[in-house]
């Protein structure tokens, strides 16, 4: 058998609109790296708020209008944008979360006949696995590609994992967590905290700090920081602890994308948000407790619901039904204090089903990967 040969590097133009959080930037940049890092693939990732980029990535300039960082070549994406800018368009057109393309841009592409994707928001509902890879008529006679992240081998899958984290452990995380100035009582649960802001947080920080286990909080700095500061009565500066009975806090700065990978990876329970910090907490086989973006009609819950029946698939009814009942309170902002005790007991079994979900996970499609294998089948 003839070995197989690689196929040449795609130019890809990776456009990104960001809305109001980290969430755009950050999977585009974690996407953009990971088809220049492991598949090879020459990657130009045009945003328009290059700022939010650079507090992800400190090696940014937030300033800059042309880069290239990590083998990715940035672009600031400005309203401004001439036709001569961006008329090189790629082999590969990628409007990540259904941004719309600028003019020049739309022009470039139907003149270069590239392959146009809409890369979609991660949902686990079953109706995606129907419309991945669909395409749309568009004027010009041009094809517009739906492209879903997943949870399933029918959908794109997910950003893939660090290969670091395989080899975390606990004597790995201490020595990370001593090397950022965390402190707080040794023998205290570790709990990451990265939320939009929950009316039900406070309530449920008067129960931890009542309980009789102590937990440390560790927050990097943004509006969660500024939630806790609030409910200790004073603001908390990064690399401060401040204790409350049985729950101290510590106040990270904002970490990198890469490090907060590994605040995921060094924590009991990662609270998490959105869709970026979402994914990465499945990769840290750790129990998560997850606050879906809200949108109208709350269809967010819809959302809520189906990551829960894939995720907790197999796991015994107890512990089920305390993750249910306690996500469902989170995202409603209710009374989630009252959901801790059952959720704080199913954790040790928790654990156990993150780390089946995310070897599921592993056996199905990769992002990148499956991106990269789209487009070749399409343009050869």
């Amino acid at each position: 058998m003839q070995p197989i040969l690689p196929s040449p590097a795609l130019r890809w133009d990776l456009w990104c609109h960001v809305i109001d959080n980290y969430g755009d930037a950050g999977v585009c940049w974690r996407l953009a790296r990971r088809l220049v890092a492991v598949h090879g693939q020459r990657v130009r990732l045009w945003i328009d708020a290059p700022a939010v980029l650079a507090r992800l990535w400190p090696a940014i300039d937030a300033q800059a209008a042309h880069q290239v960082v990590a083998g990715v070549e940035i672009r600031h994406w400005r309203e401004s944008l001439e036709a001569a800018e961006c008329a090189d368009a790629g082999d590969v057109v990628v409007e990540a979360f259904a941004c719309e393309l600028p003019a020049p841009a739309r022009a470039a592409l139907q003149a270069r006949r590239s392959l146009w994707l809409n890369l979609e928001y991660l949902s686990a509902e079953a109706w995606v696995e129907g419309c991945h890879g669909l395409g749309s008529a568009q004027p010009g006679g041009r094809t517009r590609y739906f492209f879903f992240p997943g949870f399933t081998p029918a959908t794109g899958g997910l950003i893939g994992a660090d290969a670091a984290c395989a080899q975390w452990d606990e004597r790995a995380a201490r020595a990370w967590l001593a090397a950022q100035g965390v402190t707080g009582p040794a023998a205290a649960r570790r709990l990451s905290l990265f939320t939009y802001g929950n009316a039900a947080l406070p309530g449920w920080l008067e129960a931890l700090a009542a309980g009789d286990e102590p937990w440390l909080a560790l927050v990097p700095d943004g509006r969660t920081l500024r939630a806790l500061g609030d409910w200790l009565g004073a603001p908390l500066a990064p690399g401060e602890t401040r204790t409350r009975a049985a729950l101290s806090v510590h106040a990270l700065p904002f970490l990198a994308q890469d490090d907060y990978d590994r605040l995921l990876w060094s924590s009991h329970l990662n609270v998490v948000r959105g869709e970026d910090s979402f994914v990465r907490a499945h990769w840290a086989r750790r129990p998560l407790l997850w606050q879906a973006y809200r949108q109208d009609g709350e269809a967010h819950l819809d959302k809520l619901e189906a990551w829960l029946a894939r995720a907790l698939d197999g796991l015994e009814a107890g512990a089920a039904g305390a993750a249910c009942a306690a996500h469902r309170a989170w995202n409603r902002e209710a009374d989630f204090a009252a959901h801790w005790p059952a959720l704080r007991a199913a954790l040790p079994a928790l654990e156990v089903q993150a780390g089946r979900f995310a070897g599921r996970l592993a056996e199905g499609p990769e992002l990148a990967a499956a991106l990269v294998a789209f487009a070749q089948s399409k343009i050869e």
